[in-house]
């Protein structure tokens, strides 16, 4: 809407900044909802980041005594245009702003330096590097990690400990504590990572231990911070969603950053929160996030500050079981603990960053990250049930008191030089880090049984009967390391990649009170990586790796029947190696994708065996897993109106060797996935900018523990959303609408045990606002 001149031109100014007032006023109520203390909430990725025009340049007005000498010169010199000024520092980004958003619309998957360390374009790198851009975390609002990720091949959900933790599994591997998730190249504690501070989600293949330290093979997660901009703007979300019409929420984001004074330092503040149903028969999710960053943005140096805190309360739910083969024959919305099943906590992340260009080939990056989380929970589960009779034995469980921090510290140095005709790139650096997993308090407590058939709730308590056998449960976890990578350019397409990582590590694990130690390792490695580029034309090259990975056996429960053994350094650590090559392209910067086909074993896979003399089982690194598959990812624009991100996978993961699961099938891992989601752009149409998208996955059988007694059935789901952008008083407004399990599917997304299936969540209606200024 324009303004019209004269005197009700004020008029619309005043309403517009009383609309403006209301949306701001709205978030910060939403806010305040959200409670202050370590049992508040924090918003998970449920919305996504909003882009903003960059703003026109106002024409600056004329001082009176500048204006008679510039007529005086202009009767002078009649026909002399005087040179335009040099833009400023936050025109120069408004006007960079400006040109990069066709391409976020278009999906264009643009990768960070931080997660190759190195900066070099994919085209130019031997390993598989899937992005998840920015443009498809705003249209597809996931819910977290394990959302986001269902537009890469190759991954599924595993245990989530009951909802409340990242756990995927990358090419066959992973969990919830292995260490994998990152933000910005340095590791977080294994939360909830994914929240409207993260731009883009980035997913390293295969192991990743050159440049990560100790890992499974699988691979890592990187997440992607939005940064502070040197230009003005900022926007404000709200949002309604609904599973039925009694299962509401709201959602509001606050987004705001800008410059601040005229040398390159500029803010940006994030504050989110959310008040919502579970969309099963009860439980709340509540959180709150705050993110204030700052950065300066140098001739040759950019320095970047970022914080972050959280706070959650959520529902702590394991879901149903599995009986005979079988879900229990109950509806998907009943849950079988209850309603006191909580998890509520805190979470805090600093990190600190320098990028230094010394010359035109060198530059030195440095960085720090701390992140530290506390909760606790209640968490009284399934223990069995009797699916005739639909009787069911509890156990009333809790924790008190968890603690989990990571300290990471990283600096490197990168560059090119040549040796003759031949042009090396190196990174050359070190890293440490240090990691602590402590819960102290275990409660264990009987609980009379429950029927499933006929459930009544409310007739006991959290549990507070305190285990000192299974309590003060700790990990310590603590790494130093130096690493090196050349990539030789042999001729202008023929390239050879090298690299090393020398590792010094100490794991210590155990639990109990008093504390009975069941892990004591300390040891070094030196991993190796190997790999050749051909680059077929600019846009096209075919690549092929040799890679490591290294991870050390460790328990923190007593080894059963194992008379009191700790694990130590006569253990050989987990070793992973994979070979891989494939085909990667980037079409005219419009369409990139990649094509990938790997063979990872992993040994040294930790066994038991009864030693039929001594009565006790013996334990030794002697298993043998493998992951052998087919990796498609494309992602970009298929032409002027059509956008899409697709991807399938192949995943042969299985034992090979061991007494008790050889040829079995690796738990909650997929043989086939799949994923395509398309987005049409109509372009103006009833004076505003619609555009339209939807997709669907897929997601084959899962065995759903270890022995393979149980599948996990196949599923598809189907998503829809529609935006539609226009203005109102001259400020642009985005209306959006999403439909998630758009036909209301039962579906089961990962499992613990066949006593701890997840339910993956119901359809999800939401409509939200989005105001830019």
């Amino acid at each position: 809407m324009r303004a019209h001149l004269g005197g009700r031109d004020s008029g619309h100014r005043i309403r517009a900044g009383k609309s403006r007032a209301g949306l701001l006023i709205g978030a910060a109520v939403l806010l305040a909802e959200c409670p202050s203390t370590p049992t508040t909430a924090q918003a998970q990725s449920a919305l996504p980041p909003v882009t903003v025009d960059a703003p026109a340049q106002r024409p600056k007005s004329a001082r009176a005594s500048d204006q008679s000498s510039r007529r005086t010169q202009a009767a002078r010199q009649p026909n002399h245009n005087p040179a335009p000024a040099a833009p400023t520092p936050s025109e120069r980004a408004a006007a960079e702003a400006a040109a990069q958003q066709a391409a976020k619309l278009g999906y264009r998957a643009t990768p960070s330096a931080t997660t190759l360390r190195s900066g070099a374009s994919p085209l130019d790198t031997s390993q598989a590097v899937n992005v998840v851009p920015e443009q498809v975390l705003r249209d597809q609002l996931p819910r977290n990690i394990d959302d986001a990720l269902i537009n890469v091949s190759g991954i599924t959900q595993t245990n989530t400990l009951a909802g409340t933790q990242d756990a995927v599994i990358r090419r066959g591997f992973g969990d919830n504590r292995d260490g994998s998730i990152m933000r910005n190249g340095m590791p977080l504690v294994q939360g909830r990572s994914l929240n409207p501070a993260v731009e883009s989600v980035e997913v390293l293949k295969g192991p990743a231990s050159l440049l990560y330290g100790i890992m499974d093979p699988g691979g890592i997660v990187n997440t992607i911070s939005k940064r502070p901009e040197l230009y003005q703007h900022g926007s404000v979300t709200l949002l309604g969603s609904a599973y039925n019409s009694s299962k509401t929420g709201a959602d509001g984001l606050l987004d705001v950053t800008g410059p601040i004074g005229d040398h390159g330092l500029a803010y940006r503040f994030i504050g989110y929160g959310v008040s919502e149903d579970y969309w099963r028969n009860f439980g709340r999710h509540r959180e709150m996030l705050i993110a204030p960053s700052l950065a300066w943005y140098g001739q040759n140096t950019t320095v970047q500050l970022n914080y972050e805190h959280r706070g959650f309360i959520t529902p702590f739910d394991r879901g149903t079981a599995f009986v005979n083969g079988a879900p229990l024959a109950i509806p998907a919305t009943r849950r079988l603990d209850e309603p006191y099943n909580n998890m509520w906590g805190t979470s805090d992340l600093i990190q600190a960053s320098i990028e230094h260009r010394l010359n035109q080939d060198w530059k030195l990056f440095a960085g720090y990250s701390y992140n530290t989380e506390t909760l606790s929970a209640n968490q009284l589960r399934v223990t069995g049930v009797n699916a005739k009779t639909g009787v069911e034995t509890r156990s009333n469980d809790g924790t008190q008191g968890s603690l989990s921090n990571s300290s990471y510290g990283t600096s490197y140095i990168s560059g090119g030089f040549w040796l003759g005709d031949m042009r090396n790139e190196v990174l050359f650096g070190g890293d440490g880090q240090y990691r602590t997993i402590y819960r102290d308090n275990l409660i264990r407590q009987a609980a009379p049984s429950f029927n499933v058939y006929n459930p009544v709730y409310g007739l006991i308590g959290p549990g507070t009967t305190v285990s000192n056998s299974d309590s003060a449960q700790t990990d310590k976890l603590g790494q130093w390391s130096l690493f090196f990578q050349d990539t030789l350019n042999l001729t202008e397409r023929f390239a050879l990649v090298g690299g090393v990582r020398y590792m010094d590590y100490d794991q210590l694990a155990g639990r109990g009170k008093p504390f009975k130690t069941n892990t004591n390792v300390s040891a070094d490695a030196v991993l190796p990586l190997g790999g050749a580029i051909f680059k077929l034309t600019e846009q096209i090259s075919l690549y092929a790796s040799y890679t490591q990975s290294l991870k050390p056996n460790s328990t923190i429960a007593p080894l059963s029947n194992g008379g009191g053994v700790v694990l130590g350094s006569n253990i050989a650590p987990e070793e992973g190696t994979q070979y891989e090559t494939g085909l990667k392209f980037d079409l005219n910067k419009r369409l990139s994708g990649t094509v990938a086909v790997y063979d990872i074993e992993k040994q040294n896979v930790l066994v038991s065996q009864l030693n039929t003399v001594a009565g006790l089982n013996v334990y030794t690194a002697a298993g043998k897993v493998r992951s052998r598959g087919l990796e498609i990812d494309v992602t970009g624009r298929l032409s002027d109106d059509w956008s899409m991100i697709g991807s399938y996978g192949y995943t042969d993961a299985r034992v090979t060797e061991d007494p008790t699961y050889a040829g079995k099938q690796l738990q909650n891992v997929a043989m086939n996935t799949a994923s395509l989601y398309l987005v049409y752009d109509l372009g103006t149409v009833f004076p505003g900018q619609l555009r339209l998208g939807g997709g669907a996955r897929y997601l084959g059988d899962r065995p759903g523990d270890a022995s393979n007694t149980f599948v996990l059935p196949s599923y598809v789901l189907a998503d829809i959303f529609a935006t539609y952008e226009t203005k109102h008083q001259a400020l642009p407004v985005i209306y959006q609408l999403n439909v998630k399990n758009l036909f209301d599917t039962v579906y089961y997304a990962s499992a613990q045990n066949n006593l701890g299936v997840a339910i993956g969540d119901a359809r999800r209606v939401s409509l939200s606002a989005t105001v830019k200024f």
